[in-house]
């Protein structure tokens, strides 16, 4: 049973990997990296690390994406001029 579950999360991780690399725009790829780094930490559950796994929901799941979406939010700023009088 176990290597079932094992197979299943392999799976899963490798289709969200994929899918992370298929999307063009930054914004949805954080999100779509969030939830990669949610089936790796079902992933490292099933292989029992729980240690591992709440270090990857907390810095995969959430701090990196957020920060990436912060910095394209930063990026994509409307109306942003860099000049003095412009």
């Amino acid at each position: 049973m176990t290597d079932v579950l094992v197979l299943i999360s392999l799976l899963l991780v490798a289709g969200s990997a994929t899918a992370v690399v298929a999307v063009r725009d930054p914004a949805r790829q954080a999100l779509v990296l969030a939830v990669l780094g949610l089936t790796l930490t079902v992933l490292f559950t099933v292989l029992q690390a729980p240690d591992v796994a709440l270090s990857q929901l907390a810095v995969g799941s959430a701090l990196t994406p957020l920060l990436i979406l912060l910095s394209v939010r930063k990026v994509r700023r409307p109306g942003r001029c860099e000049g003095g009088d412009r």
